[in-house]
């Protein structure tokens, strides 16, 4: 069993013996079995690997979570005012992405963000094609694509 598994039922074990059903219940259960698994398992490589992957997860949460509101009260503000800012284009970005994985999770979550679809991805893998509603620099745009991407990869890998 892997260490998100172990965290798991230790979080299940939480729930059964402090009687609290619950998602706060789990949380609790489960932010407690992440401990007991970093404190006493952390010389195991599955568990020291999932130890130092879980922050990481978290901290890209945050920052998906950052960038989809960013992006939302963007279209939601070119919405509600009666100039549009919109520059639509469609640009190529280079990609590091390599496996079929890592491309359709970084693809599913720019369209995921409002403002930005992708479209179609090159024949050779090195290239995603996205529609983006407002291109005020190229380069720019393409950085902050990169950056994306860049976390994401160091999820994965």
């Amino acid at each position: 069993m892997g260490g998100f598994a172990w965290n798991i039922l230790l979080a299940l074990i939480w729930v059964a013996v402090s009687g609290n059903i619950s998602g706060a219940g789990l949380f609790t259960g489960f932010v407690l079995g992440y401990i007991i698994l970093g404190l006493t398992l952390r010389e195991v490589p599955v568990f020291s690997a999932y130890v130092r992957r879980v922050p990481k997860i978290f901290m890209f949460a945050c920052y998906f979570a950052k960038e989809l509101v960013r992006s939302n009260l963007r279209v939601a503000w070119d919405v509600v005012t009666p100039t549009h800012y919109m520059k639509p284009a469609v640009i190529a970005v280079p990609l590091d992405a390599r496996t079929e994985g890592e491309i359709a999770l970084v693809a599913n979550l720019i369209s995921l963000t409002p403002g930005t679809l992708s479209l179609d991805v090159s024949t050779d893998r090195r290239c995603l094609y996205l529609h983006v509603m407002y291109l005020d620099d190229l380069e720019e745009t393409r950085a902050q694509i990169k950056q994306f991407e860049a976390r994401v990869l160091e999820l994965l890998r």
